[in-house]
């Protein structure tokens, strides 16, 4: 039968697999998203000088803010034109800083005004339903990044009309490593005739400097950036030509792609920080400078499990070689590494010497993944080691104590419980010592590590995987390196003032900031005090301040910058969020009651958060279609989409609980879930023996491989290497064999042969079986939906005098097989159980060597790898593995040789 003749008898299958896969990849193409491929047809209009994208053009898009004493009222307004006859979609696609709340949102087309409202989560969401049934996703607030949300909302625009988007968001700016920062993304996607970024700041206190710079910035560019500041003002103003904003002189795509940053910070007169109030609400900035550091202690605990494997640990390494750069002589360490087990570099806190740092850079070198997740004890550990060397006096009275966790997975092995893991820390810690928690990647469960550190006094943060993780974490470690203050515990008058944000703080840290609002309750107060108690390096600290209400407020009425009530909103803003970070740990009535404070204030101030949605109308329908919702997404919440029933199975067919495989020389990895590890084994077996790799005589499904060598050397009779040439696969209910070599693919099914060469790329189905050839890599076949195999290609130089083609086997999912699945690699199908202790050096240097009880054995083994190369042809991809020698003796059931089978198609 002809590849051609086969395809045209299966095209309705191909036809509904590719559309299913276009749904599952979300592949919506739209205005924007095509301009910024910059696949637009683009023409000049000379009259007025702009550049039109498909008839849709943003002719303005302007960016202000405004900043008063560090609150940020942000004000950024597109508008677009439709010169077209027809009707066209507009999208108003802009990203916006996770911290801030957006506050209002509107379209204003022909003259009519269409308003974005705010409402209570569940009531948006009664609106929304049909919407979301049609799939539509504009209107979302969600995470992009690591600082950034989107928000995208779409209209379609009559001919010759116009639209104006206007989007409103607020935050208050935090003080880190000494300056404020003022992120404003920059993505237009084409040329914009009015274009402009626009800042005023105004700070009571004075402002001590102010940059601002860009990512995407060219020296012209570089040349209009405008900042000046004088006493308490300051101004930013960024206003590109269009010719400026070309990527070259004859070019239409634009430069305009990346961050713009602003940054400044504000004279401190005051030890004691400033008070500013208005309208009846307070806001107190504390931010003491020129003091001693206060000696920390810290344990870095490392996950050093088998997902850590490759890039992950080696940035850890690269940033714990960094940090440890950066410890002052007074500090102490220590270094708690885990995965199953529990390895303590030291067995206590010890001074950070010169020596004991030149140490610890080289232990931190040396680490290497093994094994599974064990978060409860490693934590737990690391909390004895603290409470230990305060008993013993083994660390400085007056001294920071803090954990920094790392880890990129959930607990697998101990206490596995999430909940119990959090209260067996929160009772042995009690508040001691600050646990700050940094979750390595997408997949890990952030929402149990925010719990973990809110209820010890610290954060978490999402360490996202990329080229600067190592500098993320460094970054972090860089913002809590220097305490300056602990047990910081502010006081105001109690029958003057209410409804306070926090005002008790376990550290203060050099170039942070502490902000409490709260509001006046006192209508005759004259003089607001403020007063301080914290522990310093030297001992007890006090500082006082004071502020006469009347001076104040007057000084401030006289400032053009302010946007209205912005103490209150401050307050608010500091308020709602405060109580969203107590109700992640919170639980029963006390959840309830902050959820419902916080849901109160959100409503009542327009804020769009996890609890709120904004509705919003779109102006071309009347029915419920037309209405958007504006969702807030938190770190630990993830959007699950919504796929076809087909797309749906041929995704979860990629989802797979582990990978064994046989590949190169050849070598046997199996990954064991149950353990977060991988083993690893060879077989030396002769050219032209056939080995059976998987039989299950209740699915009928068997697999073999023939064993071939390297080409003979001339004079020599030996060969260096073996590897797989041909494997047989007999399905016995479809009464179908298939044969795989590296020149072809056979096909036996009933009477008929059919071949197919690796030049094809192509799909098949038979019944329940699918296979899926990608021309000169690989051949994945796959029986009903729970069993998958990939067969890699392994191609060499045809005139290579040694080696020659071979191919590798890879099991992608059992869930089909039964229990009496056996062979070399049907066998570790099966839950399988080990214990690796007593690591120690062998003889090579970098494989330390181990024992391993397993199927009652107790083998020598050596911390190896292997390579995966379904991803990579060329290289492979590491895989660390605990090796066991001898042909897998002591982990396969019998020995190699018992597997060996007479013909490659032989079921019994």
């Amino acid at each position: 039968m002809s590849l051609l003749l086969i395809m045209g008898r299966f095209l309705p299958f191909f036809l509904l697999f590719y559309f299913s896969l276009q749904l599952a990849s979300g592949f919506v193409i739209t205005e924007s998203e095509v301009a910024a491929e910059g696949r637009l047809l683009k023409k000049r209009n000379t009259g007025a000088d702009a550049v039109v994208f498909h008839d849709i053009q943003i002719y303005s898009l302007k960016i202000d803010c405004t900043v008063t004493s560090r609150f940020a009222h942000n004000v950024i307004t597109s508008r677009a034109v439709n010169r077209a006859n027809v009707s066209k979609e507009a999208m108003f696609d802009v990203e916006l800083p996770k911290t801030g709340f957006i506050t209002n949102f509107s379209m204003i087309i022909d003259g009519v005004t269409y308003t974005g409202v705010v409402k209570e989560k569940e009531v948006a969401k009664q609106q929304y339903q049909q919407a979301v049934s049609r799939g539509q996703t504009a209107g979302l607030v969600k995470a992009t990044g690591r600082k950034i949300e989107n928000f995208k909302v779409s209209v379609n625009i009559a001919a010759t009309s116009k639209v104006t988007f206007e989007l409103v968001y607020e935050e208050l700016l935090q003080r880190n490593l000494g300056k404020y920062e003022l992120l404003i993304r920059v993505k237009p996607n084409q040329l914009v005739r009015h274009f402009q970024i626009e800042a005023h700041i105004f700070e009571p206190q004075g402002i001590r400097f102010l940059n601002a710079e860009g990512s995407f910035m060219t020296n012209e560019l570089t040349d209009i950036v405008k900042t000046s500041f004088s006493g308490p003002k300051g101004h930013v103003s960024f206003k590109p030509t269009l010719d400026q904003q070309r990527s070259c002189p004859d070019c239409q795509q634009s430069v305009l792609d990346g961050d713009f940053l602003i940054t400044y910070d504000v004279e401190r007169v005051h030890s004691a920080g400033e008070l500013q109030i208005a309208n009846g609400y307070f806001v107190h900035f504390f931010a003491p400078e020129n003091l001693p550091r206060v000696p920390k202690n810290v344990v870095f605990i490392v996950d050093v499990s088998i997902s850590m494997r490759g890039t992950k640990l080696d940035q850890t390494k690269e940033a714990l070689l960094k940090i440890l750069d950066d410890i002052h002589e007074d500090d102490y360490i220590n270094m708690v590494i885990f995965s199953s087990y529990i390895i303590l570099w030291k067995p206590s806190l010890v001074k950070a010497t010169p020596e004991i740092l030149k140490e610890a850079k080289e232990y931190a070198r040396r680490l290497f993944v093994m094994g599974a997740t064990n978060i409860n004890e490693a934590v737990m550990k690391a909390i004895t080691l603290l409470k230990e060397a305060h008993k013993k006096k083994e660390v400085p009275d007056k001294s920071a104590s803090m954990i920094i966790f790392l880890t990129d997975g959930d607990p697998t092995v101990g206490i596995r419980d999430p909940a119990v893991i959090q209260e067996n820390v929160r009772n042995a810690n009690q508040g001691d010592y600050s646990l700050y928690s940094l979750g390595f990647g997408y997949n890990v469960d952030y929402n149990f590590l925010e719990k973990l550190s809110l209820e010890n006094k610290g954060l978490a943060r999402r360490i996202y995987e990329g080229s600067d993780a190592a500098l993320q974490l460094q970054g972090f470690y860089n913002e809590v390196a220097n305490p300056l203050l602990l047990d910081v515990a502010i006081q105001y008058p109690e029958d003057k003032t209410s409804d306070l944000t926090e005002t008790n703080f376990k550290q203060y840290y050099q170039g942070g900031e502490v902000v409490v609002a709260g509001r006046i309750s006192d209508n005759d107060l004259q003089t607001l005090t403020a007063n301080i108690k914290a522990q310093g390096a030297s001992g007890d600290i006090t500082f006082k301040q004071e502020a006469t209400l009347k001076e104040i407020e007057e000084a401030l009425k006289k400032q053009q910058y302010i946007f209205g009530d912005y103490t209150e909103r401050l307050w608010a803003y500091l308020t709602i969020k405060q109580l969203l970070q107590k109700r992640v740990s919170a639980q029963g009535e006390l959840r309830t009651n902050l959820t419902a404070q916080a849901l109160s204030l959100s409503l009542k101030y327009n804020f769009v958060t996890p609890l709120t949605s904004m509705v919003v109308t779109k102006p071309e329908e009347t029915t419920d279609d037309s209405i958007l919702i504006a969702d807030k997404l938190t770190e630990g919440e993830r959007k699950v989409p919504t796929y076809s029933s087909h797309a749906v199975s041929t995704i979860q067919r990629q989802h797979f609980d582990r990978v064994i495989s046989a590949d190169n020389d050849p070598h046997f990895i199996i990954e064991v879930p149950s353990q977060n590890d991988t083993l690893c084994f060879n077989i030396n077996a002769k050219p032209g023996v056939i080995l059976n790799l998987v039989r299950d005589t209740v699915t009928g499904i068997t697999v073999n491989g023939l064993i071939i060598g390297d080409k003979k050397m001339a004079g020599d009779d030996k060969t260096t290497k073996t590897y797989f040439g041909k494997f047989g696969i007999v399905h016995k209910p479809l009464d179908m064999k298939v044969e795989v070599t590296p020149e072809e693919i056979i096909i036996y099914s009933s009477k008929t042969k059919t071949a197919f060469s690796w030049l094809d790329t192509m799909s098949l189905q038979h019944e329940s079986l699918m296979l899926v050839i990608t021309k000169e890599k690989s051949l994945t076949i796959t029986f009903g939906d729970g069993a998958t195999f990939v067969i890699i290609l392994h191609r060499v130089w045809k005139k290579h005098p040694l080696h020659q083609d071979f191919l590798g086997l890879y099991t992608l999912d059992e869930h089909q097989f039964s229990t009496q699945t056996h062979g070399l690699m049907g066998q570790f199908y099966h839950d399988l159980d080990f214990e690796v202790y007593d690591i120690h050096a062998g003889s090579d240097p970098d494989k330390p060597d181990a024992t391993m009880i397993v199927k009652g054995n107790k083998l020598t083994v050596t911390r190896g790898w292997q390579k995966d190369y379904r991803k990579d042809l060329k290289n492979g991809a590491i895989v660390p593995c605990w090796f066991i020698h001898y042909n897998g003796k002591g982990l396969i059931d019998g020995i190699y040789t018992d597997y060996i089978v007479p013909t490659l198609f032989a079921t019994q």
